[in-house]
């Protein structure tokens, strides 16, 4: 019993790995900036007001436990631009840069 199962692993079909690098297309659009900050004192879901502005999200987490509110806002930032194919504008969004 123990050569039937030995001979059935041998012959499953090997994975081939691809040889070389895969070469991705490069994005034209700058990349998605995220901005961290706290909660505005007196704030409340259903009006947010931004705080102080941490460095990156680890900061953010950390002043926002130190402090009362624990809430941070993830803020990214776009700009609309239209962009014409074949005649037609055609609505996008590009991210900014911080």
């Amino acid at each position: 019993m123990e050569t039937a199962l030995a001979k059935s692993v041998d012959e499953r079909p090997q994975l081939v790995q691809p040889s070389g690098p895969k070469r991705g297309r490069k994005s034209r659009q700058p990349e998605e900036v995220a901005r961290f900050f706290l909660a505005k004192e007196g704030s409340s879901p259903a009006k947010p007001e931004l705080g102080q502005e941490a460095e990156n999200e680890s900061d953010a987490l950390i002043k926002a436990f130190q402090s009362k509110g624990s809430v941070i806002y993830v803020v990214t930032a776009y700009r609309a631009e239209a962009e014409v194919q074949g005649g037609n504008p055609i609505l996008v969004k590009r991210p900014l840069e911080k």
